[in-house]
């Protein structure tokens, strides 16, 4: 087991963002999928497998937090808009997901509508920490 005593600091921030109207079971559904994209784009993200004290293995997850924050309608497309402007990795969810049963379906559902025309319930970034922060300025810490 690893241990020190200095405090890990990122140079990059992990950030979910979601509309405050949704139902819990969404909120849960679309913090999981949203996250679910940024690995694969940024394999560095993720850390090294678990083990308990029996030996027994677990899957790695990211190395640093995901802070999720919660926002109205008009913040999270204000969001989209910054986030495209910055050098960040971009995950969208939009309400038409929540009528799709799979892969397949979500991204012909994306793509048939212009960007900024897409009813978003929930995005999620990676970036630089300060660039972060500007891209979901005006929201709040999800409660």
């Amino acid at each position: 087991m690893e241990t020190t005593d200095k405090p890990v600091r990122f140079d990059t921030k992990i950030a979910v963002l979601l509309r405050d109207d949704l139902a819990v079971w969404q909120r849960l559904n679309v913090t999981a999928f949203l996250v679910s994209g940024l690995g694969p784009a940024v394999p560095a993200l993720i850390g090294d497998p678990y083990e308990d004290a029996d030996g027994t293995g677990y899957l790695p997850m990211f190395r640093q937090p995901v802070l999720v924050f919660e926002a109205d309608e008009e913040t999270v497309t204000r969001a989209r808009t910054r986030a495209l402007t910055r050098d960040v990795e971009l995950a969208v969810f939009t309400s038409d997901l929540f009528a799709t049963g799979h892969d397949r379906d979500n991204r012909a559902a994306v793509r048939a509508v212009r960007g900024d025309e897409l009813d978003l319930v929930g995005l999620a970034v990676h970036g630089p920490k300060n660039g972060v922060d500007k891209i979901v300025k005006g929201a709040r810490m999800h409660p």
